[in-house]
């Protein structure tokens, strides 16, 4: 592809943003120094080799599409109770459900309820069949499910045959994410909403006793506190153990751990890619004609889209969707649907003839995850965001909160942050460099963020929220967004860690937190 007529002084090496100044130096030797150990095994993670642009294409000829969340696999257990009365004595437990005829209407209620929170959710979910339980030996039948469930959702309804702990022991025993679901007012009343703190969450103590499963595991009636724990759940279940490509290796802003941090609290799945390898299947697929045709029309329909301005070199949009094509080829090869890219100024920008800030922007678009800076401090963050919401996660760098507010900003931010539709940009150089193409992209003043600050330690995470109050045009990396936060300016800054934050549109505070708690990270939470 032509080299697009743009001067650019190589004297001075750009970066992807003022804190990448610790890449420049070392950058041509990141492969063969930083991430590649005895062996050939990168430190944090695999290598992906073995690679050549005519396999990849011969692979899946032409734009490959991302896969999508895995859905949340949830076993529903009922357990019931039948009371038989005996004379002169205490012969039930408190609860609604005193006869065959109640017990069969509860179960054609939860299967109701089941139906109407698979149709209701916004999340991929499976419900595997309900198991109908008196004692813990009812569930064998079962145990494939079981071991299948990535979550239980147990209708605590009944009182284990005159045991009372034995069920709801031996559910907490199989160590599962567990909602504990009990009816006040939505059916027939459960002996479990007496029960449920002292006996089983306590277990006759004054402290919380139980294994799997805490106070904000309990819910009482409502269908929509099950939902959000359910898509909070999807969400974990989508990042932890994930594979995510790491083109030059995985790194960390001034956190050299970061990435065995990251691998020791998501089990991440990292695969390397050497720079030498991204080099050579871009050369291959700049002299691939047909790839070449593919970028001229994608960037096209791109700069057709209502709402875009082209304020840079054409080639240079041209050539970001070549490269884009390449990136989606390697998540393809490592069958992921995450990526980032480390020092990608100096190594990526020669072969090709671009920035990675628009194909990292597109791809977001488009369904993938992906990401500048191999910051995996804040990487996390950007995938259980965008797994728990189904929307593109922003990865960007906060300034200094004052009376209230925030400035955010970075190159790479997507266009389709709600998931759907295509947001205004202009689509600029990236902003360093003053070479390449960049989207400024125009989110709508008056939408609500959830915005994620991790720290170095991979211990605390700070959850704020905020509105989009403007998005100006000052000299600094080109999608800017003016943000009012929920909580006041100094309260902020005297709880922000680490550097590089995350957002996404919405309200995802509680569903993040509910997450964390299983990994566990501690959530500091100020929205």
């Amino acid at each position: 592809m032509a080299e697009p007529d743009v001067t650019d002084d190589r004297s001075l090496p750009p970066r992807c943003c003022p804190c990448g100044h610790e890449e420049d130096a070392t950058a041509a030797e990141l492969d063969r120094r930083t991430f590649l150990g005895v062996g050939g095994a990168a430190l944090g993670g695999a290598v992906l080799g073995g690679l050549s642009w005519s396999s990849l294409a011969a692979a899946e000829p032409g734009v490959r599409e991302p896969p999508g969340r895995r859905p949340l696999a949830v076993k529903p257990i009922f357990s019931y109770p039948v009371p038989q009365r005996q004379a002169q004595t205490s012969w039930r437990n408190w609860g609604g459900m005193q006869t065959r005829q109640d017990v069969d209407a509860e179960i054609a209620r939860i299967r109701g309820e089941l139906e109407q929170l698979k149709a209701s959710a916004d999340f991929p979910l499976e419900f595997l069949p309900l198991a109908v339980i008196r004692r813990p030996d009812d569930l064998g039948p079962h145990k494939d499910d079981l071991a299948k469930a990535d979550a239980l959702l147990f209708y605590a309804g009944g009182d284990g045959g005159g045991d009372l702990m034995a069920n709801v022991n031996h559910i907490d025993r199989l160590g599962k994410n567990l909602i504990f679901f009990v009816r006040h007012q939505s059916g027939p009343l459960y002996y479990w909403y007496e029960g449920a703190m002292a006996r089983f969450l306590h277990q006759h103590t004054d402290a919380l006793a139980a294994r799997s499963v805490d106070y904000q595991d309990v819910v009482v009636d409502r269908m929509d506190e099950v939902l959000w724990r359910l898509r909070a759940l999807c969400g974990l279940a989508n990042t932890v153990g994930s594979r995510i490509v790491a083109i030059g290796g995985p790194g960390g802003w001034h956190c050299p751990a970061a990435p065995k941090l990251a691998q020791d609290r998501w089990k991440l799945d990292l695969r390397t890619v050497s720079y030498d390898d991204v080099g050579g299947l871009l050369r291959d697929a700049m002299a691939d004609g047909a790839a070449l045709d593919r970028a001229r029309r994608r960037a096209e329909q791109y700069l057709n889209v209502p709402g875009t301005t082209l304020e840079t070199g054409r080639p240079f949009v041209d050539n970001a969707f070549l490269l884009e094509e390449v990136f989606r080829a390697l998540m393809g090869k490592a069958e992921c649907r995450a990526m980032t890219i480390r020092g990608c100024m100096r190594t990526i920008m020669p072969i090709s003839q671009t920035t990675a800030c628009l194909p990292l922007s597109t791809l977001n678009d488009a369904g993938w995850l992906a990401f500048c800076e191999s910051d995996f401090v804040v990487i996390p963050a950007g995938l259980l965001l965008a797994n728990i919401s189904g929307r593109p996660a922003f990865l960007q760098n906060p300034t200094f909160p004052h009376e209230g507010a925030i400035t955010l900003a970075h190159c790479t931010a997507p266009r389709k942050m709600d998931g759907r539709r295509f947001e205004p940009a202009r689509i600029m150089t990236h902003y360093e460099s003053d070479y390449g193409a960049a989207p400024k992209v125009e989110m709508r003043k008056g939408q609500e963020l959830t915005m994620i600050a991790p720290d170095f330690k991979a211990e605390r995470w700070l959850g704020l929220s905020g509105k989009i109050v403007d998005h100006p045009l000052m000299p600094i990396c080109r999608s800017q967004l003016e943000v009012a936060l929920a909580a006041d300016g100094p309260t902020v800054a005297g709880r922000m860690p680490g550097f590089h934050w995350m957002l996404v549109y919405g309200n995802y505070l509680r569903e993040v937190g509910y997450a964390l708690k299983k990994v566990p990270i501690r959530w500091d939470c100020l929205g």
